[in-house]
């Protein structure tokens, strides 16, 4: 009764979790537009820095040596060039899809500052909408598996043998 009540739990945890996606990855989609939309304006302030002295972003880049400071801007810049190309892909990408395909294509979902930056400002809802409710079925269903294995694993040793015959009546 109580390894029930227990994997019960461990369902409707898993229900509560999984059907808070939907909202979150919505919220991440939009932190991911305006970190797309900061990142382009330094890309094209570098760039256009770059055509008006005849350079290319790799040749400005390339020239960006001498000393500690320039050095260390071209490696930010390359870093910056590498996050924008990586954050304009997946809006690319995340912004034509619903939740479900979100769901799908999660490892797209994975830029640490703008995942805490969501998740700061992100108030847990109740979700009234298909979604919503296909995601906390799903989560249910993976609560209850994954505590019901647990549990069933961990009270292995504990459970009664039946008493062998040949042992004697």
């Amino acid at each position: 009764m109580i390894l029930r009540a227990l994997t019960l739990a461990g369902g409707l945890a898993g229900a509560t979790a999984s059907s808070q996606f939907p909202e979150f990855s919505q919220q991440y989609i939009q932190r991911l537009g305006g970190a797309v939309d900061a990142l382009s304006g330094v890309v094209a302030d570098f760039d256009a820095s770059a055509a008006a002295v005849g350079l290319s972003r790799n040749d400005a880049l390339a020239q960006m040596q001498g000393t500690d400071f320039l050095e260390r801007r071209r490696k930010d810049m390359t870093v910056t060039f590498d996050r924008y190309a990586r954050l304009r892909s997946d809006l690319d990408l995340l912004k034509r899809q619903g939740p479900f395909m979100r769901a799908y294509h999660m490892p797209n979902l994975t830029d640490p500052e703008i995942a805490r930056a969501a998740w700061a400002e992100y108030q847990p809802a109740v979700p009234l909408n298909f979604a919503g409710a296909v995601f906390a079925a799903v989560g249910f269903v993976m609560g209850l598996a994954v505590l019901g294995i647990v549990l069933r694993i961990l009270s292995w040793p504990f459970r009664r043998r039946p008493a062998d015959p040949a042992m004697g009546a």
